[in-house]
């Protein structure tokens, strides 16, 4: 019975930051779609209800609109961005598209007395990302403005309603984790009862009533900080019922098999299964060029080695397996699909979410499908995982494979394995690894003309990726030395034979994506 705080999502990309910071904040949330009935979140512990931003213009045909029945619930409410539009709609005010847009860093004139503002600066940084502009909403009080939003915050107080045009839920607005703190303490009036060690508990109680007193679970385990997590925690919960299944996929990065292998054995104490399916997934992607089948053969690869290795278990006299367990994420689902059944627009199909096959044949157990990796490593460190496996960086389920634009063969993947490892090296050798998100190489289809040993050379060209990002959602390029750099360069055109030019990522996310497929 946490106090709960419940975001309406209408649709934005970056909803779940929201979610993020109220977790922060140390209080429950849950994520709704907008379409769903307001009757379901009638209960004693819900403290009040936040309106996520969208893509939509209220006043186009067929854009989401702010259920009524909202308003009778007699709990607070904050409108971001579209859902402030939606709540001034609702309240008589009027919306329309503005003569300037307004995208990016913008600086606000605030009014400190709002319990929106309390504590904070009146000038202050916000992010701003939208074309449409409120033109008042009846009743209600202007809190803050910029240059190009007379309307940027509003307050009816005595129905503590709320709404700001920015975006508090991105780290780019300056204060912005503090204005949500406002709205759920000096408004909402919460507890701030929830943390990792709550979550962990809870998830255990959830996943042993789900599986039984006598059910199986396989859990797909990549060696990665999101499946590690659940299979301790999963293991936790049902103890030896869980059998964790490591595929070799032939898209590794160098020598990862082994480690995970001696990880698991030595670092954790689970007995895992290992699957050499390398020449499969191979021969599966040969001439496959397009991004997305690329996702999709693979995510349904793998769930024909769990699906085997699930039968082998019940021959063997284990018993029947109902489960397939995985370390998916927010970020995740997010890019895959509308994850609430809101209007979010895919992005890609990761392997394990989008990329599933129709018929899986086994029931989902995704304990954080709707965390971020910060919050999983937070409970990776709760359970006593070893820093080793929860400081290692987000690799792709689809392995290289994503990291090998066009066709995939054996040759080119050598050929990353052995720059990547490089990458790694460098990065980790200078001390600069605890500072980035992802260090990783990409393999271009493009050659480029070269001179190497006074003799004319027609190679590939490898990409340089490193990123700095707190959860995934956003990220940007790594300013690296160019000691480090040039060190890198050198010795991937030195030792790795089928590359001739380096060349480094500068792109931030968005408008680019961390992985380039």
């Amino acid at each position: 019975m946490h106090d709960t705080i419940v975001i309406v999502d209408y649709g934005s990309q970056v909803t779940q930051l929201i979610a993020r910071r109220v977790r922060e904040a140390r209080v429950y949330c849950e994520i709704v779609p907008c379409h769903a009935s307001c009757e379901k979140w009638r209960r004693p512990e819900l403290k009040g209800v936040i309106l996520s931003g969208g893509p939509a213009s209220v006043y186009a045909p067929g854009a989401p609109q702010l259920d009524p029945e909202l308003l009778r619930l007699g709990v607070p409410i904050l409108g971001i961005c579209y859902g402030m539009q939606a709540l001034a709609q609702a309240l008589g005010g009027r919306v329309r598209a503005a003569e300037r847009r307004e995208f990016g860093r913008t600086e606000i004139a605030c009014d400190p007395t709002s319990a929106l503002f309390h504590g904070l600066p009146a000038q202050q940084v916000v992010w701003m990302s939208h074309g449409d502009r409120i033109e008042g909403v009846p009743g209600a009080r202007i809190i803050a403005h910029s240059e190009g939003c007379p309307c940027a915050a509003v307050e009816i107080p005595a129905r503590a309603i709320y709404g700001v045009q920015f975006h508090p839920e991105v780290t780019h607005t300056e204060h912005g984790a503090a204005i949500i703190a406002n709205f759920l303490y000096r408004v909402c009036g919460c507890r701030g009862d929830w943390t990792m060690g709550s979550f962990i508990d809870e998830e255990i109680a959830r996943i042993r009533q789900r599986v039984g007193a006598d059910g199986r679970v396989i859990l797909g385990l990549s060696g990665g900080v999101d499946s590690s997590v659940a299979a301790v925690l999963l293991q936790r919960a049902i103890g030896g019922r869980l059998t964790c299944v490591f595929v070799d996929n032939g898209l590794l990065r160098q020598d990862e098999a082994r480690q995970v292998r001696a990880l698991f054995a030595a670092g954790i104490g689970i007995d895992l299964v290992v699957v050499d399916a390398g020449e499969r997934f191979l021969s599966a992607l040969a001439g496959v060029t397009d991004p997305e089948r690329k996702r999709k053969i693979i995510g349904k690869l793998f769930i024909d080695v769990f699906t085997e290795e699930a039968r082998r278990i019940k021959a063997a006299g284990g018993g029947a397996v109902r489960f397939l367990a995985q370390g998916t994420l927010y970020p995740d689902v997010i890019e895959s699909v509308s994850a609430h059944g809101g209007p979010a627009a895919v992005i890609k199909s990761h392997h394990n979410v989008g990329g599933l096959p129709q018929d899986l044949g086994l029931e989902l157990i995704e304990p954080f499908r709707y965390l971020f990796k910060d919050e999983v490593r937070a409970i990776g460190r709760e359970l006593g995982l070893p820093e080793s496996i929860v400081w290692r960086q987000p690799f792709p389920g689809p392995g290289l494979a994503v990291r090998i634009l066009g066709e995939v063969t054996a040759a080119k993947v050598r050929v990353l394995q052995a720059a990547d490892a490089i990458v790694r090296q460098e990065i980790e050798a200078a001390g600069l690894a605890r500072g980035l998100w992802q260090y990783f190489a990409v393999l271009l289809p493009v050659q480029s003309v070269g001179v190497m040993g006074d003799e004319r050379t027609y190679e590939n060209c490898c990409v340089l990726r490193c990123v700095t990002s707190v959860d995934g959602m956003t990220a940007d390029w790594a300013r690296l030395p160019p000691e480090t750099l040039g060190r890198i360069s050198n010795r991937i055109i030195n030792e790795v034979r089928g590359i001739n030019r380096v060349v480094y990522d500068i792109t931030s996310k968005p408008p680019g994506t961390i992985e380039w497929e």
